[in-house]
Order: C-alpha cells, then structure tokens, then sequence
C-alpha cells in the first residue's frame, strides 16, 4: 500500500494504442522489450476505459493472485476490450470470491488430474484414428483442421456430452466468439443457433441422464447449487475455453517444430530421438508461445494499490500480458530461445491464482500425445508449402494458423 500523493509520471502520459500487433508469426512485439524497465503503462483498447499494462512476471503474477483486483467489476463497467460488445457473464469468468469459488468447487472435481490422467488412453485413441484417417486419405493434408481441431475438440465434447452431430455449430461459434472483431448482428443470430441447441442439449440430459459433465450440471441445478443462467455460462465457457486453446497449440507447436530455420528445428530432431523429452518441449512451448496476443480479462483495483512502482487506484482497470511475462529476461536466461533444461521459475500460460485454467491437465495430455503421436507415426512429416504461405490469424484473441498443410 502506498501513501495517494505518490506522484505518478506515467499517468500523464498518453496512453498508448493497445494490444501491440504482431505481423505474424509466433514473434513476440518489440514494444514490449522497450517497455520492460519501465513502471505500469497506460494503455488504450479499441473500446472502453484506459488500463495500466503489466508484463513483468512478479506483476503479472501479484495482478492475477491479488483478490483486490476484481474480475467480476469489468462486467458492470465499459471495460477494455478489443471488439465493441461489453463481456457479460455468469460463469467463472464474471465472477470473484465466494460465488467464484461455488463454481468453480462443481468443475475442479471433474478435471483434476487424478480425473484426467484415465484419458490418456482415450486422447491416445482418438489421435490415432484422426492419423489413420489422414494416412487413407493420402497427403498432403490440413494438420489444423484434420488433426489439431478436432483432437481436443472430439475430448471436451465426450466429457461434456455435446453430440458429435453438433460439432460445427459449437466450432462456428467458438470462431465467431473469438474473432477480434466480430459484427454485433451476426453475433446475435448465431447465438441464438447456438444457445437453442445448447438448451436441447440440457433438456436432453434432464430427461436422460448420462455419465458426462453435463449431467452433473443439470443435477447441480436441480438440487439448487447453481442457476440455470450459471449453468448456461458455464457450458459456454467450457466449450470455448475446453478445446480452441488446444488447437492453436497444437498448430503453434508444430510451426515451431516443422519451419525451416526454426529454434524448433534441432528440437525436431531431439524429439524424434528421444521421445521422453516431450513433456518438458511442451512446456518450453507454452512459455515461448505468445498464445493469447498479450490480451486478458481486465480486472479493476478495489483499492489504492502500489504494483510495479505505480500506484493503481482504487476503481482503474488493469491488463496483463502473460505472454510478455513468459519472456521475462529477469525471470527466463535467454528468453527468446527454446530451451529445453530451464530450472528457474514456471511459465503462466495457464495463469495464476484463483482463474488459474480448470482445463490445464488435460490441455497438458492433449498437447503431449498429440506430439508424440504424429512424431511417432509421421517421422518424415514435413511442410508442403513455403513458409510464406502460411496464413495466421490477424488481430484476434488467439495466436495461430488457418492452416497447417503438411506431407510425409
């Protein structure tokens, strides 16, 4: 806590246009590097209030751990955002505190890893028959959309309990929500396709049960431990966050692996020699993957609070870049090489504190076997156009390809 007449030099300043773009690539902006050995920026989003940015880990970490900034306060304010609809939620990601953690209490049970590690088997089938599939087909292929999408997509689904007949609508949506900038209008007509069959597919474990997340939902309603607009939250929130992550990873990790000239290329190698390592190459790639464009939930300050050499008052939004953190040079010895032995401090790519990711054992399985079974069943995979044919996402939430055409 800090004395209020604590001047502050870079609140006067103007803020500046945020997030930083990248071109493409997996690159990190160079606006960050500059920014490093400064206190908290201002910054300026498309839409909404002006934030402070913090991109040291030790700041990232105590914004993401400290319950005086509020996740839940950004749903009632015109908070930071890229795109022009306001965030409303009542599901983990509009909430803080007790009602947070009543929520939170129904889904951690579910996705523990003593829960998850069970899957692996099931993660390990479902790749292979995905491979079996491309090899029948023949090259070259899609690895996003053959392999990387529906992978982690086909998993979340069977535990949830959304028909595999309503695949496309939840990746249309998913797609739609992710978008950096989406049209109002057309948001509005595909929720409505999307909630509706949502709605079915509540309707139909209510009268038939099932062994699947879903069911437990629909129980934990019944019984009156959450609401039905909770219920509805959550699943959303689930579906998007439960495989859209995987996919641009999955996707990210083998760009990294397959470019030419690539630090992941002497990885490629280390890989298929040693399968063993793969548990530690995914999570060098976690750190070194800026996955999320530098852009997070905005929380606000409950209180005056002194972070980074700035004092942050009470009712300001703050932004954090997770990305940035992960290539602290104070925190990570060269951080924009893949290193496979680092000692030092764990990456935050799953975040941190009470929002740290429901999801992250089984994203950690997903994206293990995932490599491991193409490594093992594709030695000679290889990419089967230049590089400059890549196509990336442009300005949106997410870091990743629209494709991955491979050979072998």
């Amino acid at each position: 806590m800090t004395d209020t007449t604590h001047a502050c030099p870079a609140r006067s300043a103007e803020p500046l246009a945020y997030p930083f773009w990248t071109s493409e690539g997996l690159g990190l902006h160079p606006e960050y590097e500059r920014l490093r050995d400064l206190p908290l920026t201002r910054v300026r989003l498309p839409y909404g209030e002006d934030a402070w940015l913090a991109i040291r880990l030790e700041d990232v970490r105590a914004v993401l751990s400290d319950p005086r900034f509020s996740l839940s306060e950004a749903v009632e304010r015109d908070h930071p955002r890229i795109g022009p609809l306001p965030r409303t939620s009542n599901g983990l990601l509009g909430l803080d505190g007790p009602d947070h953690a009543r929520l939170r209490a129904l889904l951690a049970k579910e996705f523990t890893a003593r829960r998850m590690e069970p899957k692996r088997e099931r993660i390990h089938q479902i790749a292979d028959t995905l491979l079996d599939r491309m090899e029948e087909k023949g090259p070259p292929a899609d690895l996003i959309e053959d392999y990387a999408l529906p992978l982690p997509m086909t998993l979340i689904s069977e535990l949830i309990g959304v028909p595999e007949a309503d695949h496309p609508i939840v990746w249309k949506w998913v797609e739609l929500v992710s978008s950096s900038h989406p049209d109002p209008a057309v948001i509005r007509e595909h929720a409505t396709e999307f909630f509706t069959q949502l709605h079915g597919w509540v309707e139909a474990r209510r009268r038939e049960p099932a062994d699947d997340l879903l069911s437990a939902l629909v129980r934990a309603q019944e019984e009156g431990a959450i609401t039905g607009e909770e219920l509805t939250a959550l699943l959303n929130e689930l579906l998007i966050g439960g495989f859209v992550t995987t996919t641009n990873q999955i996707g990210n990790f083998f760009s990294l692996l397959l470019l030419p000239g690539a630090d992941g290329q002497d990885l490629l190698a280390d890989l298929r020699a040693d399968p063993g390592l793969i548990p530690k190459a995914v999570e060098e790639m976690l750190r070194y993957v800026p996955l999320l464009n530098g852009l997070t939930l905005p929380r606000y300050a409950s209180e005056d609070v002194e972070l980074g050499g700035v004092l942050v008052r009470a009712g300001e939004a703050i932004v954090v870049s997770q990305a940035a953190a992960n290539r602290d040079p104070g925190i990570f010895p060269s951080p924009e090489r893949l290193v496979l032995d680092r000692t030092r401090a764990a990456h935050i790519s799953f975040g941190h504190g009470a929002h740290y990711c429901l999801g992250a054992h089984l994203a950690r399985l997903e994206l293990q076997i995932g490599l491991e079974r193409v490594l093992t069943r594709m030695p000679a995979l290889r990419l089967s156009v230049p590089e400059d044919q890549l196509r990336w996402r442009s300005k949106e939430f997410f870091t990743g390809l629209r494709a991955l055409p491979v050979t072998w």
